[in-house]
Parts: structure tokens; C-alpha cells; sequence
């Protein structure tokens, strides 16, 4: 099988960046890794242990730094586990199962089996959010409750992932200039934060994209029978100038499909989306 990276030495740098990212995790953490019949899996646990259980699932070509701004927050008020989606730049198994399978249901099933039993919330962004939607239509004994963060397999892929680095990568030759022109590119054209902690997030996504194999395999589309299938609560939020997936058609499925969805729909917001972490605060604890 080949290599999820270019070159070792590549493999070593998003690494070594990853690791640096974790030691300024915003709040006490256990960095576990748990057996899964697709591999190990790396998982960062924070909150109290007897607090509900809430699984974070990032977005493709990207790890759990994703969730580090929004996760001081979740952790007051629950077990907190962020997962590195194998197959991806994190610490968990390059292995990449095919999306026309089961296969990501049985792995994230085998995950939750080594954290412990009972129903999980789960927040997934971009194919996080493909990830849990197809958890919650296979395994709905194991939800309780669902945020999907501009999910795939819903609405239509207005870019292929190809198509996408084609046009970014280029960007990546003209320094500080390119690397934000390619950022604004995939997230929807919106102008990227100015803080320190956004721009070395921004390098980071930059450096995954000059070394990492991206998965150019497109994920299942789901059809409106199994959407039909999610009965527990579900919050989906989406941005409207979304570059990579139309939105306007992941709200309409939703609303059509899932009688307990919830939906935001941010007219001015991209792909990566903002200002989230209280709306999804407030809908998983019930409030």
C-alpha cells in the first residue's frame, strides 16, 4: 500500500508540528491509543470520566487540532474525546477503508467499545460529519445525540478533492501570500483570522497539503430513506458560501428527512465554520 504521505521526511514534519500543537492543548488531557479492527486509533480524552461522552471527528487532511477552540468549552460539561480519523495526518493507522462499505461505522463502533459502553454525542465536521451521519443510520443504539458541521454525503460536491488541489497547491510556491490565498480558497473566499493561533493553524493545514496524500475517493451520497432512518436530536449547521459542498442542498435533505434536525444555516460563512462552539454547547446539553 502506498504511503498516506510523500516522503518519510514530510511524514516526520506534520508529525513533529502535531505534536507541538498538543502540548498547548487548552485543558488537562489523556492522549490514549485504542485497538480498532482497522488499527490503532489516537484519541484525546479530556473533561471528568463520569461526564456524558462526546466523540469529535475532524474533517479530511486534518487531525484534532481542529477541535483546540472549541473544546475548553465542551470539556466543562463532558467527557470529551477527540479522534483522529485513520487514514489521515494524525497519530492514528494510515489505513483507509472504502466509503461504499461499513467499514468506517465498524472502526468508529470499535473505538467507542474501547472508551466505554452505553450512547454518545457525537460532532462531526466535513467527512466527520459523513463519518457520524453514516454511524448514527448503522448504528443508532450507540447516539444520543448528532451535530453535523457542513457535512459531506448530503449535498452535492461542488469541487472534487482533484480538482481542488489542482488549483491550490500551485498557491502553496508564493509564501505567506499563497498559503492564505489557498486557505480563503477551500474555506469559501472568507477573510482567514488575523490571530497568531489561526495563522500557525493555517501553516499547519499548509504544510499537511505539501506532504500529505490526500484521499481523492468520494464519499457514499446517502440516500433520503436512510437519512430518514436518524431519529435521534440532530443539529446540522452550514455555511453558505460553502466552496466544496452545496449547503443550500444539505439544509433542504435535512429538513425534508430528519424530523428531530435543528438547523443553522450562516448565509456569509465557508466551509470551515466559526462561532459555533455555544450554539453546539447549548443543543447537546438539551437546553
Amino acid at each position: 500500500m502506498k504511503s498516506i504521505y510523500k516522503s518519510p521526511a514530510g511524514e516526520r514534519a506534520i508529525k513533529e508540528r502535531y505534536q507541538a500543537f498538543l502540548k498547548y492543548w487548552p485543558v488537562p488531557n489523556q492522549q490514549l491509543r485504542v485497538p480498532t479492527d482497522a488499527g490503532e486509533t489516537f484519541v484525546i480524552a479530556s473533561g471528568q470520566p463520569n461526564a456524558p461522552p462526546l466523540v469529535l471527528l475532524h474533517g479530511s487532511g486534518f487531525n484534532s487540532v481542529s477541535w483546540m477552540g472549541d473544546v475548553a468549552t465542551w470539556a466543562q460539561n463532558f467527557r470529551v474525546y477527540a479522534v483522529d480519523i485513520i487514514g489521515h495526518p494524525g497519530f492514528s493507522a494510515p489505513t483507509r477503508p472504502r466509503y461504499d462499505s461499513d467499514s468506517y461505522a465498524h472502526w468508529l463502533n470499535d473505538v467507542l467499545t474501547s472508551l466505554g459502553p452505553g450512547k454518545y454525542s457525537i460532532v462531526g465536521i466535513s467527512l466527520g460529519g459523513w463519518i457520524a451521519t453514516d454511524f448514527a443510520i448503522r448504528r443508532p443504539d450507540r447516539i444520543e445525540r448528532l451535530v453535523l458541521l457542513c457535512p459531506g454525503g448530503i449535498g452535492r460536491e461542488k469541487i472534487s478533492m482533484l480538482k481542488l488541489l489542482l488549483i491550490i497547491l500551485p498557491l502553496l510556491a508564493f509564501g505567506p501570500w499563497g498559503r492564505r490565498k489557498a486557505m480563503q480558497i477551500m474555506l469559501g473566499g472568507e477573510a482567514l483570522p488575523a490571530s497568531r493561533a489561526a495563522r500557525a493553524v493555517t501553516d499547519f493545514m499548509s504544510l499537511i497539503s505539501r506532504h500529505f496524500r490526500h484521499n481523492l475517493a468520494k464519499v457514499t451520497r446517502f440516500e433520503d430513506e436512510a437519512l430518514g432512518r436518524i431519529t435521534r436530536p440532530l443539529l446540522l449547521i452550514v455555511g453558505g458560501r460553502d466552496a466544496m459542498i452545496d449547503s443550500t442542498e444539505t439544509r433542504n435533505r435535512v429538513t425534508t428527512n430528519i424530523a428531530t434536525a435543528q438547523i443553522e444555516y450562516l448565509a456569509d460563512a465557508g466551509h470551515a465554520l466559526s462561532g459555533y462552539t455555544k450554539i453546539v454547547d447549548t443543543f447537546l446539553r438539551g437546553m
